[in-house]
């Protein structure tokens, strides 16, 4: 039975850390897959005017390209170059609630997070996001410093 693992990225050397983290697991444990996963954060909370929810799809559709080409798919690529099965998803929410919600539809053995961060996921999710990722996870999180 093969392993899967997510792994929050940020874009940035945490993220870095966690791929690095994961892909070690990966290599011990031997079948495994890592998914990786960049989210953008996104709250139903905020006000916008009718011309911002005009534009949002778009505005959702290129941030979801932009962080496709400039974080996961190189991270991927790297990963599956040195022989380690990946793929990479990108969403929009809440860091914690999705990467918990990925982990449990994907059947992940665990998630990885970076501690900290220069920008990004870690940044955001440390705090009261870490805090319920690690109390609230369905699986086991790995916390990378």
């Amino acid at each position: 039975m093969s392993a899967k693992i997510v792994i929050g990225l940020d874009g940035g050397g945490s993220g870095n850390r966690a791929v690095s983290h994961a892909r070690k697991l990966a290599t011990l444990i031997g079948d495994c897959e890592l998914i990786l996963v960049y989210v953008i954060e996104w709250s139903p909370y905020s006000f916008q005017t009718p011309e911002e929810n005009a534009e949002r799809h778009n505005r959702r559709e290129d941030e979801i390209g932009a962080a496709l080409a400039r974080v996961v798919t190189p991270a991927v690529e790297a990963l599956q170059k040195d022989g380690i099965a990946a793929r990479g998803l990108v969403k929009h929410g809440h860091v914690a609630k999705l990467l918990n919600r990925i982990a449990a539809e994907e059947a992940a053995d665990q998630i990885v997070i970076a501690r900290s961060s220069e920008d990004g996921i870690a940044e955001r999710v440390f705090g009261s996001s870490t805090a319920n990722l690690v109390m609230n996870a369905s699986v086991p999180v790995t916390v990378v410093g």
